[in-house]
């Protein structure tokens, strides 16, 4: 896919429809700099976007993917496998999200049992000691591991794991 010539159809299709960057912008919740970015080929807009965009210019999604109008329209079969893409792609966002929130909750939790703790005057006992040490590292392990999740990088651990042991069919 050439994302310069994909940049230059959206243009073309946003000033036939005498709409501004800021115009577009605004219509899909971006900032006008994003499609001043996708104009260019910098970058190319979220599927959900795009298929939106594609009802927007009355256009077909494939048509802004090649960046030129073809002749056929897309299928309603087409259609719906796009959509799906789409809401899986969201999904998989979704879920992100929520991996993200609990490490940050379990983080948080940890950091006030930890003041809590303080406050508490509590003897000098190796559980006491023990629960203060866990309130202490965890926030540290939720931290990293959020950022391992997030960046995707759990996940090429945890196929560097199988390849060592041996297991790549199990995915």
């Amino acid at each position: 896919m050439d994302q310069n010539k994909v940049g230059n159809f959206i243009k073309e299709l946003r000033k036939e429809q005498s709409l501004t960057q800021e115009q577009l912008a605004e219509h899909f919740n971006v900032a006008r700099r994003t499609v001043s970015r996708w104009e260019n080929g910098n970058n190319l807009p979220d599927l959900d976007i795009l298929i939106e965009m594609s009802d927007l210019f009355g256009v077909d999604l494939r048509e802004i993917l090649d960046g030129e109008r073809k002749s056929e329209k897309m299928d309603a079969e087409m259609k719906e496998t796009v959509m799906k893409v789409a809401e899986y792609s969201n999904e998989g966002k979704k879920k992100l999200a929520k991996v993200t929130l609990v490490y940050f909750v379990v983080g948080i939790v940890s950091i006030i049992v930890n003041i809590g703790m303080r406050f508490l005057d509590l003897p000098s006992t190796f559980w006491v000691g023990f629960l203060d040490g866990t309130t202490s590292g965890l926030p540290l392990a939720a931290m990293l591991l959020g950022v391992l999740y997030v960046t995707g990088t759990m996940v090429k651990l945890q196929e560097l794991k199988l390849k060592i042991l041996g297991r790549n069919d199990e995915h």
